[in-house]
């Protein structure tokens, strides 16, 4: 099993995968050990001073103006974790939980945030149990962070609240935690701010977005080269010199992708041949790199914000070498909010393109020859009229999601947070994007490479072949009378969904970005 081994300089997107979705283990460095036991005695020293210090021997928020005493700070970090626990709704995801607490981690090694070697390493040890704490879908603002959610892991540490077990089923904490031998935390000073105060889990969905979302462009290629070679388009379009005065990274790539697709097709650049010979292709077949690019490009940009945040301490106060606790907005989650934003409205564009491409195969007036649904026996049989339907309602669900979350703001905490990101639930948002694109591309497959069959005395490029002859060994079928379609779709969606249709155009293109 893969070791992730977490020191003071943050961390990378793919120990975050590693972690979240693959049960990576996890080590503290010595270096990171030290920085730990070091910021300690800093915070220590202040708590020993009649001097109020924020989060360290104050209340917080709108309430940091009362001085605690010091026989009432291991209450107070107690309270904070127990009062900012207040999650509603459906659970979160597995892999998102274990990306926020992973990444809440990475913070806490910095040596910034004043937390206790001993509270980290608890947060190892809970993580490699496979110990998953109940995270709500509701209650972060995105500023301070992710404040409900991450105080739902906290409590988890404390040996409270409902946590689930590497079996998949749900408990007391404290149960958990006893049976694989790790003791509950007793919070000291500024410990259980520093456990809440951070974008972990807006950064976490972000990174595995990012992942999602640089296969699903890949695949859009694809399908949308499949789609041009079954409504017999020219791939001149596609030429890199082009492109090259153009030069948005991003539609290159795309371009150049498609092309590697059809090559050697024999199902391209019969435009001119038909009884009403075109000049050009639609756009939604014409501007595919176009508009694919585009989203690359918003993709390389948000990749470098996340990059940026995974190399970022975030916390407030923030313990600095010097000896000083400085109070600071790092916390807040609009650099993240922006960019999922940003992504969910491509991915909606993306997969708007694609509905464009299946619904054209689909029509008799459109598709250049092809049978009204690609149906078997038309009239008798519907064909692919209800999976258009479907991919359909999953684009207009997805433009709906692409209404920006960090556009709005509520203030809170009496005013005193009058202004916040709303960054989780711009990623929440964009993780049902990243679901319906799938599915929407798998819509797309389903019919281009139905419609290539149906072509029948020409030869596609050998990609496309490829593509095809994996499609039917995962049990999707081609052409042929009506049948119960949704299993179809669903293993449609699986194949796209894990990365097969990529893996079987690769070795006759060679590797696609």
């Amino acid at each position: 099993m893969q070791t992730v081994v977490v020191g003071t300089s943050g961390t990378t997107a793919e120990d975050v995968i590693a972690v979240a979705r693959e049960g990576a283990r996890i080590e503290l460095s010595a270096e990171a050990v030290a920085a730990l036991a070091a910021a300690r005695g800093i915070v220590d020293a202040l708590a020993a001073k009649p001097e109020p210090v924020y989060g360290v021997s104050t209340g917080f928020g709108a309430l940091a103006s009362r001085h605690i005493s010091p026989e009432l700070r291991a209450q107070l970090q107690r309270n904070i974790v127990r009062s900012h626990a207040a999650g509603m709704g459906p659970r979160v995801e597995r892999e998102v939980v274990r990306a926020l607490m992973f990444l809440r981690l990475k913070t806490v090694a910095s040596g910034y945030t004043g937390v206790r070697p001993e509270v980290a390493q608890t947060m190892v040890d809970v993580l490699n149990a496979g110990i998953t704490p109940v995270v709500h879908e509701y209650g972060s603002l995105g500023c301070s962070g992710d404040l409900a959610p991450l105080s739902h892991c906290a409590l988890t540490l404390m040996g409270e609240g409902d946590a689930e077990g590497p079996d998949g089923q749900v408990r007391p904490a404290g149960e958990l935690l006893a049976e694989h031998g790790i003791m509950p935390v007793e919070l000291r000073e500024k410990e259980g701010l520093a456990l809440l105060n951070g974008t972990d889990g807006m950064l976490g969905m972000l990174v595995m977005a990012l992942a999602d979302l640089q296969r699903l462009y890949t695949t859009a290629d694809i399908t949308a080269a499949l789609s041009l070679e079954a409504l017999l388009g020219t791939d001149k379009v596609l030429a890199p010199e082009l492109h090259a005065i153009r030069p948005h990274p991003g539609q290159g790539v795309s371009a150049a992708n498609m092309s590697a697709v059809l090559k050697d097709s024999g199902l391209t650049g019969h435009f001119q041949e038909e009884e009403a010979p075109r000049v050009q292709d639609a756009y939604s077949v014409r501007c595919a790199p176009q508009v694919a690019g585009a989203g690359r490009d918003t993709l390389a940009h948000a990749r470098l914000v996340a990059d940026r945040e995974l190399a970022s301490a975030v916390d407030n106060p923030i313990v600095l070498p010097d000896g000083r606790v400085e109070s600071n907005g790092n916390f807040h989650g609009a650099p993240v909010a922006y960019v999922l934003d940003f992504l969910a409205i491509v991915a909606a564009d993306l997969g708007s393109i694609a509905e464009r491409r299946t619904d054209r195969l689909l029509d008799k007036n459109r598709s250049h020859g092809l049978p009204p649904f690609l149906a078997d026996d038309a009239g008798v049989d519907s064909g692919l009229m209800i999976a258009q339907y479907t991919q359909a309602a999953l684009v207009s669900e997805m433009k709906r999601l692409a209404v920006p979350a960090s556009a709005d703001s509520i203030p809170s905490s009496a005013m005193q947070e009058d202004h916040v990101s709303m960054g989780w639930s711009a990623a929440r948002k964009l993780r049902t994007t990243v679901g319906n694109l799938s599915r929407i591309l798998a819509v797309e497959l389903y019919a281009a490479t139905r419609a290539i069959e149906l072509r029948r005395g020409l030869t596609p490029a050998p990609a496309s072949q490829a593509a095809i002859a994996a499609l039917r060994a995962a049990g999707v079928e081609g052409p042929g009378p009506d049948r119960f379609l949704a299993p179809d779709l669903e293993a449609a969606d699986a194949f796209v969904r894990d990365g097969k249709l990529v893996a079987a155009v690769e070795p006759v293109t060679g590797p696609l970005a």
